[in-house]
Formats: C-alpha cells, structure tokens, sequence
C-alpha cells in the first residue's frame, strides 16, 4: 500500500511577494508531518509576475504543478481548477497570500482523523478588519443563510483540509457561476471546524461591488426564496388593493362621499411600479443563469500546466 499524498492548492493573484515564502512554508509543514505532498499553483491572471515566478520555483523542486489559465476568471473558479488538477489521496486549500498560515496544515491534519471526517475547515476565532467590515460580514452570511437556507458557517475561511472522496464529489457540480461556499455546504459528508487566526498581510481584491455581487449570486444560484417571495409579495398587495377597493365601493355607495387622494394615489403609483421593476429585475437574474447555464461554458481555461509531464489534469470539467 503507497504512503498517502497531499496535494496543497492555492490560486495566485498578485502573489509575486509570497510565493516563495508560501511553498516553503508548506514544505517544512510537510516534512513536519512526514507526508508525501505536491503544490499545485493556480495562476488565475495573475498581472504581476507570479507565473514567472512560480515556474523557477517548479524548475529547483519537483513537486511544484503551475496551472496557468488563460485569464482571470475569478477566485472560486481557480480554486475549482486547481481541486480537479490535484491528485493526492488528501487535499489541502489555502490561499498563498500568507493571510491563512501555511503551518495551518499540521493542526488540520491530526484533527481529520481524531473526528474521522471528511472535512476540517477553518474558522476565524474573532473577524478581523474594522467595526463597519465586520458588521458587513456578519450580515452577509445572516442574509444569505436567510435567502438560501444554507447552514454556512460564520467567519469562514479558504483554508480546508479534505479527503479525496469528498473532493470527487465536490467537482461533480458542473455550475458556470459558482459560490464555492455554498458547494462546500451541499457537497454535504461530516465536516468539523477549527478555530483560526487570519493575518492582514495584503490589501484584499474583495472590493464591496464584489461582495454585494457576490451575495446576489449565491441566493439567485441556490435558492428560488426570491421568485416565492415576490409570489406572496403580489398575493398580499392583491389582498390589500381587493379590500381597499370594496371600502371605497361600500363609502360610494352607502356614504356617497368622493374621496381625495391625490398624493396617496401618486405614492402608491411610484411605489408599485418600482416593485414590478425589481420584481422583473430578480426575474431577470434568474432567466440570466438559465442562459449562462445551457451554452454550457468552461469555467476556466488552462494555457499551460508546468511542468509538461504532468498529467493529472480532467480536461472534461474545465
């Protein structure tokens, strides 16, 4: 029976200063551990010169896989390319910005087996950032388990360390626009927690038109709550206008009384027709992905793995 392998994924953007750091870092967690293990590198469009970088540092150690694509196509799609790229028996995902500590790894892995799952997660033991960062966070994920009916945890972080079961599973979801959070949720198998410190080492690339754009693509890709809650939304507004509309017949009628209104009316008019307008818009969204599903695009595409020989690669799910 061979000797278990870890493959370490991380995805680079703007990395060129942690690289090297990064890889060898993981290699003395490694050899800590005693454990075979490959690094598989994802160049997700990088600007800088990650790639280059990374490529030296493939050339002095054999066990360095690059993946580079061919643009930028987003954090959670190079996270997925480099998940069907890895071939270890245990896959570790971290982000090489050094914000998550590569050391991470030698407290995942005793506690794998202590609990016998499939999955140890991280989870940051106090949200960093300032009052108005945090506060957003946390209403990010109150919102989006509200609108999902996900049960994702709070605080969470990339960093996970995972068996190749659970990864086969995780990359039979074949979605275009991906919330890999919320993959990770309904991949389902046992799955613990483990307290982390996350560092700020580097400007993150979230910006808030991307968290905003984010959070709407994670409740329009899992969960239809949105089109059931305009339904009601319409059904109670019907319900309200019937009765409104049975006063003023029975006030005509019994009271003949004319009554005014004119600014109420406007109100009302501009009020109802920007909900149909949003209403539409949500719509809209939903009939979006239903496009973007059925031309059935890659989600990322590879230029070049580095070194040639490598060939581990599922080409079909790219």
């Amino acid at each position: 029976m061979t000797a278990p392998i870890i493959s370490v994924v991380a995805t680079l953007y703007k990395s060129q200063d942690y690289i090297v750091q990064f890889c060898e870092r993981i290699r003395t967690s490694a050899a800590a551990l005693g454990k075979s293990f490959e690094i598989v590198l994802v160049n997700d469009g990088s600007p800088d010169r990650s790639a280059e970088i990374a490529r030296d540092y493939a050339d002095r150690f054999g066990n360095i896989v690059l993946v580079d694509l061919s643009r930028n196509f987003g954090h959670h799609q190079a996270m997925m390319a480099g998940l069907r790229c890895a071939k270890g028996d245990f896959i570790f995902l971290i982000d090489s910005d050094l914000e998550e500590e590569p050391e991470w790894l030698e407290q995942f892995w005793p506690k794998l087996f202590e609990h016998g799952c499939d999955v140890v997660y991280g989870v940051q033991a106090s949200r960093r950032g300032s009052f108005t960062s945090r506060v957003c966070g946390h209403l990010y994920y109150h919102i989006s388990q509200l609108l999902t009916g996900l049960s994702m945890p709070l605080d969470l972080v990339t960093a996970r360390l995972m068996t190749r079961r659970y990864v086969d599973a995780l990359l039979q979801f074949h979605e275009r626009e991906i919330d890999i959070a919320a993959l990770w949720v309904l991949t389902g198998f046992e799955q613990k927690p483990i307290q982390v410190i996350k560092h700020d080492s580097s400007p993150t690339t979230y910006t808030l038109a991307k968290k905003v754009a984010l959070l709407v693509n994670s409740i329009t890709s899992y969960s239809n709550r949105p089109l059931l809650g305009i339904f009601y939304f319409g059904a109670m507004i019907s319900a309200i206008s019937g009765a409104y509309v049975f006063y003023l017949v029975v006030n005509r009628i019994f009271f003949d009384a004319t009554l005014e209104g004119w600014t109420s009316l406007m109100a009302s008019i501009w009020l109802l027709g920007g909900l149909i307008i949003s209403f539409v818009g949500i719509i809209g969204i939903y009939l979006a992905k239903v496009f973007a599903e059925t031309k059935q695009r890659p989600l990322a595409i590879v230029k070049e793995i580095y070194p040639k020989g490598y060939t581990a690669i599922k080409r079909e799910f790219l």
